[in-house]
């Protein structure tokens, strides 16, 4: 597995560097640095309004981050199914307990 994983790596770098060597001229050390994509600079989704926290903004889910809409959501779920349990499982019954020392004479 090792062996492998070693190999997959050797070929990746051999692969990128061959790339980047032909479409620019620049050092071969200024190759091997991993480009980050959408790591750098905040990356992902310019489009539409800025997502808030749940918090802020609790009556519109569409605006919310999705992490925190994920969480709310679970929650919201596990709330639904926990108050079904309680509720189909017929509740609490009252046990009358008899004490063992008490008995009529």
């Amino acid at each position: 597995m090792a062996a492998w994983t070693a190999a997959t790596r050797q070929a990746t770098l051999l692969s990128r560097f061959s790339l980047t060597r032909k479409a620019t001229t620049t050092t071969p050390a200024a190759t091997l640095i991993p480009r980050r994509g959408l790591a750098s600079g905040g990356g992902g989704d310019h489009h539409g309004p800025p997502k808030v926290n749940f918090w802020q903004d609790p009556l519109h889910p569409a605006r919310w981050k999705e992490e925190h809409f994920v969480i709310v959501s679970l929650a919201g779920w596990g709330l639904l199914f926990y108050t079904g349990y309680k509720f189909f499982s017929g509740g609490k019954e009252e046990k009358k307990e008899e004490k063992v020392g008490d008995s009529a004479h």
